[in-house]
């Protein structure tokens, strides 16, 4: 996930919302034992309920065996309810806030993607791949109407509002000199996205750009983040990949559908799932090129689509105990994935990121000259 920053608020129809959709999917699930504890459950984050689809017959083979072996564990939640696709009825499939069908239909992959989690409401969908990385396949998504733990850049928690796109995916890696670079070909696979199902669907050019390290703006306004984490394990890194985008909420900042009604009252709005199944679709291509060929292959198409080419902006280099501003003009991204710059004596830097305070005109710690 690794997604936008929003305050600690929870509005009566996000509760509703996801309250509702609970007390849906408990009618065909005998595991809790009343609507009345389940919803209360849920106000209190002490249980979940995750709906487990496949998109073949194999896909949902592992589905029914993680539901029926009860292999999704969660941090702090006391009751983890699973249930498949295929056991919904109709009126309860096209009740979902989230309509899987439709996102499966879009859906043109051949790893990534195929095997869906969804939830109305979860603590994160970054916890959902990470904790339970080895139980499933590599390509796995978790995707939540609602996350109340959802995380980013220095360990940042909020409550992400209704009408965001937050998912999370499991990728696994060999070459961890290539793993800092997956966040950029995430983000450009999002961006990338967004074009895509404009074009399809005839709506206005949203010019959507990476923000370095890892964020998304639109017109000035931060609408989506990507956050990865990895662990080591068995000579491979397990890559959790998180990415909330802001489609149809207009708070904290601003989103999508908000620009597409500026630009024409008669666009339709995005769906999620075209947009969920447009960015696996192009990242499964874009990762296939970066494993095989190297991130240089899509540089040319990352910088046009980020903020900072020509950029100039101030760093600050700690010498014989006294703090020296220079002005460096930001060129690309190194080898190891940070910011290439040149400084006005024409001698290389690598900027890296200090935390939390990136932003398109302030200060940065000069870090490290390059030989």
């Amino acid at each position: 996930m690794p997604f936008a920053s929003y305050p600690s608020y929870v509005t009566l129809y996000t509760y509703s919302l996801a309250i509702r959709s609970l007390r849906r999917l408990v009618s065909a699930n005998r595991n809790l034992s009343s609507l009345s504890t389940a919803a209360t459950d849920m106000e209190n984050n002490s249980s979940c309920t995750l709906v487990l689809c496949g998109k073949s017959s194999s896909e949902k083979e592992v589905a029914k065996s993680l539901k029926n072996n009860n292999s999704v564990k969660l941090p702090d939640i006391s009751e983890v309810s699973m249930l498949l696709q295929a056991e919904m009825d109709d009126k309860e499939s096209k009740e979902q806030s989230f309509n899987v069908e439709l996102f499966m239909s879009s859906l043109s992959t051949g790893r990534f993607g195929r095997l869906l989690i969804w939830s109305p409401r979860l603590p994160s969908t970054q916890d959902v791949v990470s904790r339970n990385f080895g139980e499933l396949p590599i390509g796995t998504v978790c995707v939540a109407d609602v996350q109340y733990k959802g995380r980013g850049r220095s360990k940042n928690v909020w409550e992400s509002p209704v009408g965001c796109l937050l998912f999370s995916f499991t990728v696994q890696m060999e070459d961890g000199r290539t793993v800092p670079m997956l966040q950029y070909v995430v983000s450009l696979a999002v961006t990338e996205a967004i074009k895509d199902v404009c074009d399809r669907n005839g709506l206005p050019y949203l010019d959507v750009r990476i923000k370095w390290p890892n964020d998304l703006y639109l017109n000035g306004f931060k609408v989506g983040g990507i956050l990865c984490t990895s662990a080591y394990r068995s000579k491979k890194f397990d890559v959790s990949a998180g990415i909330g985008l802001n489609v149809d909420n207009g708070k904290p900042t601003t989103c999508l559908n908000d620009k597409l009604r500026e630009l024409s009252a008669a666009a339709c709005q995005l769906r999620r799932e075209d947009i969920l199944a447009a960015f696996f679709n192009k990242f499964e291509n874009f990762y296939d090129l970066f494993i095989n060929q190297g991130f240089q292959t899509l540089e040319g198409l990352y910088y046009k689509t980020w903020l900072h080419s020509g950029q100039r902006v101030i760093v600050q280099e700690n010498n014989d105990d006294q703090v020296v501003e220079n002005v460096v003009t930001v060129q690309g991204l190194t080898s190891s994935g940070y910011l290439l710059a040149i400084a006005e004596d024409n001698q290389l830097c690598e900027l890296h990121p200090d935390g939390n305070r990136y932003s398109l005109n302030f200060k940065r710690h000069f870090l490290e000259k390059l030989d």
